[in-house]
């Protein structure tokens, strides 16, 4: 790859992150869609033929003997001259990876993880939506608070808006609980709109239960009866302990999964293992 390539100076690029279940890649469809819309608005001509991706994954769980894998789809916009483009990017460069998941840890879904409310602020998205982008500045900027501050091994940190509304976390979307209501931050707040976050409000409405995305600050999270946070490759994690910026330590549901947390988690690992949603 040239060190002309437009990924590479100015960022120009999108990747998606999916994983695959006994060989199936799991809503591929829905990440490709994403990508594509991120392309055309970035003016990155990329347009994969029908079972391109498909068979991409195929080659590659086949190559390296995997079932059960970690999958990247990564466009940068090509080589271009240096200094901003004048037109759109015509021949994007095109990078595949794969790797081994490590075993699944029971115990972090019964028990859940840490969730670290972080001083770095999520900032705004690159247009009227954020894109899966290759300027990952921010969220490494976080994730660098997180490791000097975090009270607890294997937390997530959590980034609020400029405004000090809840965001999202790190690498995953944030949900919580109460009385009987699904939360989740609006994507007014500037959050990634990802694709595990759309299929748990989808799994939501077929088990009736109510759901609101809005504007929320830390004391509603405090105050839920159960959270969890959720990513293409862990799926639904739970978050049964929180740490404010003094680090102070608060439980939520008993430091168990909670029960609409369970059944999220049961309703989406069965559709992953069974793959119906895979042809998307």
């Amino acid at each position: 790859m040239s060190v002309y390539d437009h990924g590479f100076l100015y960022g120009m690029g999108l990747f998606e992150t999916l994983r695959t279940y006994k060989g199936r890649p799991f809503l591929l469809g829905d990440h490709q869609e994403r990508l594509l819309a991120g392309c055309r608005q970035l003016g990155i001509d990329y347009s994969p033929r029908p079972g391109e991706w498909e068979d991409l994954i195929r080659r590659l769980l086949e190559s390296n003997g995997l079932e059960n894998a970690y999958i990247r789809f990564t466009v940068t916009a090509g080589e271009d001259a240096l200094g901003l483009p004048s037109g759109d990017y015509q021949s994007p460069h095109v990078i595949v990876y794969v790797k081994e998941l490590p075993e699944r840890n029971e115990d972090l879904y019964r028990r859940g993880k840490p969730l670290q409310l972080l001083q770095t602020a999520r900032n705004t998205p690159e247009g009227s939506v954020r894109f899966k982008s290759l300027h990952y500045m921010n969220n490494i900027l976080a994730k660098r608070e997180l490791r000097q501050n975090a009270r607890s091994a294997g937390a997530e940190g959590l980034q609020l808006d400029a405004r000090g509304y809840l965001a999202e976390g790190i690498v995953s979307n944030l949900f919580f609980i109460r009385a009987g209501r699904l939360f989740t931050p609006s994507l007014d707040t500037g959050i990634l709109p990802g694709i595990t976050r759309a299929f748990v409000l989808r799994l939501a409405a077929e088990l009736d239960l109510p759901v609101e995305e809005g504007l929320y600050r830390w004391p509603e999270l405090v105050q839920a009866d159960e959270a969890f946070v959720t990513n293409s490759i862990q799926e639904i994690v739970p978050v049964t302990t929180l740490y404010d910026l003094q680090r102070t330590e608060l439980s939520l549901s008993g430091g168990q999964a909670g029960e609409w947390t369970r059944k999220l988690m049961g309703r989406y690992r069965s559709r992953a293992e069974i793959g119906n949603e895979g042809d998307r």
